[in-house]
Order: structure tokens, then sequence, then C-alpha cells
């Protein structure tokens, strides 16, 4: 598997796995986030979703299509839609990707990237956030093996420098032990999450 559109396809399948598992009565759980719960966690991670697949379509610029809301009671089922589209929306674009994304939540000036960054820059954040679901909810998360080495090579590549540090970074600066554990293990300590990581108060 080489096109970072059918890794990203997986990846997002996986975490509809993951989501599909969520009861409404685990909204308010804590999430590996700092600061944000199940509920503000799928709305981030769904209008993500609408956002790429709109930027994948030449509409990115239109800040109306990243616009946050928290889930709801139907969180599953909107989730499982955005993501189904932008699967499609990655899917439609030609086979060269030589094609500029519009992501205006990325603080540079112009906020532009060729579409082969920009999907793996959404392969690695459900990656993750696969991931911080299942943490939240505590259900198993396995990385497919096929991912693996995308996955570690997309996420250092993310620049670990003051930018983690500004209000609304993506991720928080690395943690130690980058290079121990599984893939998995290296992609979360790289981008600032704790692979042992567990709730602080009982849901």
């Amino acid at each position: 598997m080489t096109d970072i559109r059918d890794m990203n396809a997986v990846a997002v399948r996986d975490s509809v796995d993951i989501v599909a598992q969520v009861q409404v009565a685990d909204l308010g759980r804590e999430t590996p986030c700092a600061g944000w719960t199940l509920a503000d966690l799928l709305g981030h991670m769904t209008v993500q979703h609408h956002g790429f697949a709109a930027a994948a379509r030449g509409e990115g610029a239109d800040l109306a299509r990243w616009k946050f809301a928290p889930a709801g009671e139907d969180a599953v089922a909107r989730y499982a839609e955005a993501s189904e589209e932008v699967i499609a929306a990655f899917a439609e674009l030609d086979d060269s990707l030589d094609f500029v994304f519009d992501l205006p939540e990325f603080k540079i000036d112009p906020p532009r990237f060729p579409a082969r960054q920009a999907i793996g820059f959404h392969f690695i954040d459900y990656v993750v956030h696969a991931w911080d679901v299942a943490a939240t909810l505590g259900v198993p998360y396995v990385l497919r093996p096929e991912l693996e080495d995308a996955a570690v090579r997309v996420a250092l590549a993310v620049p670990n420098e003051d930018n983690r540090l500004a209000a609304g970074a993506a991720f928080v600066p690395a943690l130690d032990g980058g290079e121990d554990g599984t893939a998995l293990d290296r992609v979360l300590r790289y981008l600032g999450r704790r692979p042992d990581w567990q709730p602080t108060t009982v849901a």
C-alpha cells in the first residue's frame, strides 16, 4: 500500500470502528487531549473531515467549512457520514495529486499545501485520534502493520519546535522515549501523547 489516500482511508475507517463503540453517556469523558471531553474530540474529528473534504474540492478557504461544534447524541452517525465524505473527496482527486489544499487553520501565510502533504496531515491525525478515542473508552486500538512505516514517517516530519507551544497547536511537545516501544508508541510520544495514558477521573 503506497497511495497516501488508501492508507488514510484505512486509518479513517478504523477510527469509525472505534467511534462506533461510543455511547451517549460517554460524551462527557476526559480524553488524552487536555481540556477536551469526548464530545469536544468527536466534534473536532467530524468537522476536520468536512474541512479537508472541502479543501479537496477547492473550497477549503471558506472558514464556515471548519466551524467547530461539540458532538451530540447523533455523534456516531455524524462521524461515520463525515468519514465517508472525506474518503470520497480524496478519491476524486487526480492520481498525480497535483492539487493544492487551502487549510486555513494552519498558522502560515498562505496556508496552502500540496495534496499529498495535506492528506498526510489528515492521515496522522486520524491514527492519533483513533487512539485518543480508544484510550478514552478503555478499548484496544491496534495500528495496522501496513500503516506503521507511513505513520512513523509522517509523524516524525511534524516540526517539534515552539510551534507546539502556541495556543491551539495540533500537538504538544514530543515526550522522552520516542524511540522506544511499538511504532504506535513512537508516533504517540513524538506527538506529545503518553501511550499509557489513563483518565484521572472515573466515568
